[in-house]
């Protein structure tokens, strides 16, 4: 206790004096104390309740002004703001002390609460009736001129990769410190809720077996077994599945996962997803544990009641109504289908399309006809972009349908579209003529670029709390893969097919649904899952004659799964949540690298970190590697 009492003092740390706790309770009372020492308050704490009282803060220097040789110091820390005043005619040393300070220097302070006088209250802060007295003072750390502003209004108009290159003072500004707070809360809200099912979490392996035939991985190089290596997890669907065989029955964990993909807003190489699963649980059954998990989580984070049960929209209804699997529901815009409308055209395009199995479709972004031409030919090069030869429209303007293809429509063409458009004056239609998925694909994409016009013009309001949840249900089990000549499954070789369709399986496997939901908020897909083929036989029957995979492959990569479903597997299903994706929406951002602490640029650099960075060739010797680097 001498030695660290002596270490103490060296630190500036000293025991309370008239500290008469014996033994234990004295040494547990002195550890106590340590922290608090030089912190009694944080700056937000005090109010007008306190004025009197010695206290001592500790923070980073906000602002400085100095009003005719007085200092103002706002003295910031991870609470709040609490303004410091320092008069060189009352303690010239400390004023002179003072005198060093710059912006975003670390310090400590002493002093008196006081009121602040007539007229100076900021009624803003919770401590803007106060202000400190300062009559002591340690500097901890002086600061360089930080880069960019650390307020929100000047951080946001800062380039990006200089607040990634910087991210420990991006991090210092109150809108990131807030969005780190809410994936806090979310985090510790959802695992209040699964231990409240009496869901256990359970940690699994980083260091996988690869599985190439999903998304691209990263390979992890094994120096104990030469030319061999291990994935990092893509996600934890195998060993969750292990683990019901395990007779865990009600697992979750908030998984890190790692993806080799080309990044986006809402796309990082390394992520986090809420990763559950469940024994003996239908569709039913995981609708309502998840629809209850994310209700909790809005009221925790927002104080909003979502209404439940969400709406369930068959993925062959969404792309019909929507032309998406994962539609923005705030707003209509609806696609509408034609092609018996234009199976006897005199435009030869639609008509075409019609009769040889194709679809026709159509939507009215109404009040859009005063589209200009730039916006007509960007809409064009989307269409373009996603295998379109043109787009086709009409705009309605002076009582005139205006359009290249209005002259070889009929008139009864010219009323069905009227009636099924609804078309009236001021309107503008856009076409697609296709394979059906396509041809929604393309006008789905069209809908979100009109409704982004329409709001630009003030005729449709989408606001982003309006929080319109869904569930998309009965995928395709499988999808036919052309340049393979071969079916691969939709989203997971595991996901059970809806059971009045196992029969279609060796018949017709791509009218084969799965189990499988998506749940979508305001267009954007939050998590998916499924019910899970539990019999091995079945398991068996999908891997070699529906996916075509080799058997011995089937046993290389997936024999101990097939070994241990024999064993009595139960069934189970389960669902994956992304929870960068969800916290960027409850706090409102449409990246998920402003709610991630340290994440990579759209390159996939860490500009602060420098990385990644070439090795020394002794690291490659160790790892059996030689890399050959492309001119």
């Amino acid at each position: 206790r001498q030695g660290a009492a002596a270490a103490f003092r060296g630190a500036g740390i000293f025991r309370a004096k008239g500290c008469a706790c014996p033994g234990r309770a004295r040494r547990a009372c002195s550890k106590t104390f340590i922290f608090r020492m030089h912190r009694t308050h944080h700056c937000a704490q005090l109010t007008p309740s306190a004025l009197g009282e010695t206290v001592s803060l500790l923070g980073w220097v906000d602002s400085i002004r100095d009003h005719g040789g007085i200092l103002f110091i706002d003295l910031r820390d991870r609470k709040g703001i609490t303004q410091v005043k320092f008069d060189p005619q009352v303690n010239a040393a400390l004023g002179a002390q003072a005198a060093q300070l710059k912006p975003e220097s670390v310090i400590g302070v002493t002093g008196k609460v006081v009121p602040r006088p007539e007229g100076t209250v900021n009624a803003s802060l919770p401590t803007g009736a106060i202000e400190i007295d300062a009559t002591a003072l340690t500097i901890h750390n002086l600061s360089d001129t930080p880069p960019f502003p650390l307020d929100d209004a000047g951080g946001d108009k800062v380039n990006e990769d200089l607040r990634l290159t910087y991210r420990y003072l991006d991090l210092r500004r109150p809108k990131m410190r807030k969005n780190l707070q809410v994936r806090h809360r979310v985090s510790k809200s959802i695992r209040d809720y699964f231990d409240a099912q009496e869901f256990i979490e359970v940690e699994t392996p980083a260091l996988f077996k690869s599985t190439p035939e999903g998304a691209r991985e990263y390979l992890v190089p094994s120096r104990i077994h030469p030319g061999q290596f291990y994935a990092l997890s893509q996600s934890p669907q195998q060993f969750k599945q292990i683990l019901m065989v395990a007779g865990v029955e009600r697992y979750f964990q908030i998984a890190r996962c790692f993806r080799d993909e080309d990044l986006r807003s809402d796309r990082q190489m390394e992520f986090t997803q809420v990763d559950v699963e469940a024994s003996f649980v239908d569709r039913e059954d995981i609708y309502a544990l998840f629809e209850g998990m994310l209700k909790k989580v809005w009221h925790d984070v927002l104080g909003v009641d979502l209404p439940t049960p969400f709406p369930r929209l068959p993925y062959v209804e969404a792309m019909n109504r929507y032309g998406v699997d994962k539609p923005d529901v705030r707003f209509g815009l609806e696609l509408v289908d034609l092609t018996d409308t234009f199976k006897q055209s005199g435009f030869k395009v639609f008509q075409s399309t019609a009769t040889s199995g194709g679809a026709v479709k159509a939507i009215n972004a109404k009040g859009l006809a005063d589209l200009t031409q730039g916006e007509i030919k960007a809409l064009e090069e989307i269409a373009k972009s996603l295998g379109a030869k043109g787009l086709a429209y009409i705009k309605v303007e002076g009582g005139e349908w205006k359009s290249p293809i209005v002259k070889f429509f009929s008139e009864t063409e010219k009323a069905e579209l009227t009636a099924k458009l609804g078309i009236a004056e001021g309107d503008a239609v856009f076409f697609a003529a296709a394979p059906w998925e396509k041809a929604c694909a393309i006008l789905g994409r069209i809908r979100l670029e009109a409704a982004v016009l329409l709001q630009k013009r003030g005729k449709l309001t989408i606001r982003p709390d309006d929080w319109k949840f869904l569930w998309v249900i009965e995928f395709p089990l499988m999808t036919h893969d052309e340049a393979e000549n071969r079916y691969v499954a939709t989203h997971h070789p595991f996901t059970a097919p809806v059971p009045e369709d196992v029969a279609l399986l060796e018949s017709d496997p791509k009218k084969v649904r799965g189990q499988h939901y998506d749940v979508v908020l305001n267009g954007m897909e939050l998590g998916g899952g499924s019910i899970r083929i539990h019999q091995p036989a079945l398991q068996k029957k999908v891997f070699e004659e529906v996916l075509k995979i080799p058997a011995d492959v089937v046993e290389s990569r997936f024999g101990y799964m097939l070994k241990a479903f024999t064993y009595g597997a139960p069934p189970h299903g389960g669902i994956a949540f992304g929870l960068d994706r969800m916290v960027a929406l409850l706090c409102g951002t449409t990246s998920i690298r402003d709610v991630i602490a340290f994440p990579k640029t759209q390159k996939g650099q860490d500009l602060m970190a420098q990385s990644p960075t070439p090795v020394t060739a002794k690291q490659l010797k160790e790892l059996h590697i030689q890399t050959v680097i492309p001119e």
